[in-house]
């Protein structure tokens, strides 16, 4: 049976339309609007978000750091208290076991957030690779976590928070920030492509703070948003999903994601094998569909008659009004503007190569 989040009662009343996704029961839009609306709603405006299925383990020790450079790609020796990086873990062949962001609240204490999908996976792998004096707690199921996501956002958290406790820079986060008189840790973060903000704060705290957020937005055009504009926004974004643009098959320069790899650090989980592998033999790119039709995942992709690959992600892209998709496809193949073809419901339609991400900002 699928978990409820914190907020499970609030979506009902705000008439959610729920459905199961990565093991919890969470809306996938809302009655009085529509994946559309709440899309257009974050692009241009505010929309707030419960990712509270999202997962939280922390580090802590004298050996917490030398855990992490082994565990992940990233180097993280450079990390100050209070960043954000983003990272991969990867398995022994190379293969991506999950995308995950790492917050470092002191010299000898690390956050981990981690896809709700991957938490059982991923926590039973990090026990296993324990060493040193370390102390490791899945605290996943102490905390609620909301995304404030758009343009507007800035203004509603102000409203809210003291100057001082509002994160100024991207990837930066204040551990104990009070928003609307509830301690969270708040966080310059998201899955949007906008400006916005990460909230994590005590389970039993988050269906207030869902309610103060969206009363303090309201002037603002702030409105709740569910998974379908969520799985939009990070697709126009060019963001990867675990299972989709990357999983234990596929390594982290083959989908594109080389700036979070550091192969010059001593060693991780995966390296050598990185290393035997050489240059990736296939590469994420970008597709905008010049004939009607959408290519949803798994659409087989050709190039001058050849099949270079397949489709990884793929929706109407609301803020452009077209349909676009990311794949996967051999390298050298396509450049920027090739003309493609993708195969949809037995029918080839033609595509372009595009730049990602898909919108800019």
């Amino acid at each position: 049976m699928d978990e409820k989040t914190p907020l499970f009662e609030a979506h009902q009343t705000l008439g959610g339309k729920m459905v199961s996704f990565a093991g919890y029961t969470l809306p996938v839009q809302y009655k009085e609007t529509s994946v559309i609306k709440e899309h257009l709603a974050v692009r241009n405006q505010a929309g707030l978000f419960d990712v509270s299925h999202m997962g939280e383990v922390v580090y802590e020790g004298a050996d917490a750091l030398a855990n992490l450079q082994y565990l992940l790609t990233n180097d993280f020796t450079n990390l100050e208290t209070g960043r954000v990086r983003y990272t991969l873990m990867c398995n022994e062949a190379g293969g991506v076991l999950d995308d995950l962001l790492v917050y470092k609240l002191n010299d000898q204490k690390y956050l981990l957030v981690v896809n709700a999908a991957n938490r059982a996976k991923d926590v039973a792998w990090m026990k296993q690779h324990l060493f040193g004096e370390v102390v490791f707690s899945d605290q996943s199921d102490q905390w609620a976590q909301l995304a404030l996501q758009g343009p507007k956002s800035k203004e509603i958290i102000a409203k809210l928070t003291a100057e001082a406790d509002i994160p100024k820079k991207y990837y930066s986060f204040v551990e104990q920030a009070s928003v609307g008189g509830i301690t969270c840790l708040l966080s310059r973060t998201g899955y949007t492509g906008e400006f916005g903000y990460e909230l994590y704060c005590r389970n039993e705290d988050g269906p207030k703070l869902w309610s103060i957020l969206l009363e303090a937005g309201q002037e603002y055009g702030l409105i709740p948003c569910g998974l379908g504009a969520r799985d939009t926004l990070r697709l126009e974004a060019g963001m990867p999903l675990y299972g989709h643009e990357m999983d234990e098959t596929v390594t982290p320069l083959e989908t594109d994601l080389a700036f979070a790899v550091k192969m010059n650090k001593t060693d991780f989980i995966g390296k050598q094998a990185l290393v035997e592998k050489g240059t990736p033999t296939i590469t994420r790119i970008g597709l905008q569909l010049t004939e009607r039709g959408i290519a949803r995942e798994g659409a087989a992709v050709y190039f001058n008659g050849e099949k270079i690959g397949q489709t990884t992600s793929g929706t109407m892209c609301p803020s452009l009004n077209k349909a676009c998709a990311m794949a996967l496809v051999k390298t050298d193949r396509v450049t920027i503007g090739s003309p493609v073809e993708v195969e949809v419901r037995g029918k080839k339609i033609t595509a372009a190569v595009t730049e990602l991400p898909f919108i800019k900002k």
